[in-house]
């Protein structure tokens, strides 16, 4: 008895923890929605954080001071955002004008440079969180999963159009649930 008593606990805690990585991607892709913009080169790493921040302004995520923060931040604070090879996530503080939360990806298939040692950088996830609770859980959520992802950068500047990112983040999470 004890023994079907732990079974149907673990069970119970795998049934959950699969819904909580589900619920995570749908989040995510709707976090991105249609915020996703493929180029071949970038003049500035600033220019490359203005087209990040551009993409969640168009659709009332964050006001326009918004976008200056995010380049005033990593002009302070140096390459930080430079987190991962090959990945930058560009961010303000909520304060700073996020309205909502929201994400973009920008693919750069050329690389540009933050000054960091996770240089060229090729793929650029801007977002702003409306909280500081929700930019701290965001932030853990990202640092998952780039963890497991050392190619992901490798593998968006091959892709030709916004519906093949899609499809990839789609395989993405499936394979972490499963």
């Amino acid at each position: 008895n004890i023994i079907l008593t732990l079974l149907n606990r673990i069970w119970i805690s795998l049934i959950i923890s699969k819904k909580i990585e589900v619920v995570k991607m749908l989040n995510f892709l709707e976090a991105i929605g249609d915020r996703i913009e493929i180029i071949d080169k970038v003049d500035s790493w600033e220019d490359a954080v203005r087209i990040g921040g551009k993409l969640l302004e168009k659709d009332g995520i964050v006001k326009p001071d918004y976008i200056d923060k995010m380049i005033e931040v990593c002009k302070e604070l140096g390459p930080y955002v430079a987190i991962a090879p090959r990945v930058a996530i560009p961010h303000a503080r909520p304060e700073d004008g996020a309205l909502s939360f929201g994400v973009s990806l920008l693919v750069i298939k050329e690389g540009i440079n933050f000054g960091s040692h996770n240089d060229p950088i090729y793929l650029l996830i801007s977002f702003a969180t409306p909280d500081k609770e929700s930019h701290l859980k965001f932030l853990q959520e990202l640092a998952e999963i780039l963890q497991g992802s050392d190619k992901l950068a490798e593998q968006f500047i091959n892709f030709k159009g916004k519906e093949e990112i899609k499809d990839y983040i789609n395989k993405f999470f499936s394979q972490i649930n499963t």
